[in-house]
């Protein structure tokens, strides 16, 4: 791995709004109902959210509201999980996608949390 592949794996910016666009595509790929439709608006809210909280973290006044943004980023994605383990419950068919965002959102949510531990520390 070079110096540019390694800084665009760790490039927060980046990868939640890779995230955000991947939720945004898994939920056009499920056919809209009136089980799916409620679930797949808070999995979109949360999913994308991450980003922009981040985006908001990178442009904050103090430290104290980088904290802030940073901790709304891990709580938005671990909501984010709990939504895409609800939408795994009513298609079985789409686990092997649900379970890869699962594991990015885990990822996303132990990032966030170390950021805000080592800001506290």
């Amino acid at each position: 791995m070079n110096n540019n592949q390694f800084s665009k794996k760790y490039d927060l910016e980046e990868r939640t709004a890779k995230f955000g666009e991947q939720i945004i595509s898994f939920c056009r790929s499920v056919k809209s109902d009136k089980l799916a439709d409620p679930i797949l608006n808070q999995l979109l809210r949360s999913g994308t959210s991450i980003g922009a909280n981040y985006m908001e973290a990178n442009g904050a006044s103090s430290k104290k509201d980088f904290q802030n943004k940073i901790f709304i980023c891990k709580k938005e994605a671990q909501e984010t999980k709990h939504w895409l383990r609800m939408t795994k419950s009513f298609m079985p068919e789409k686990v092997k996608v649900i379970d890869l965002l699962w594991k990015e959102a885990q990822e996303l949510t132990l990032i966030f949390q170390k950021i805000s531990s080592s800001l506290r520390n």
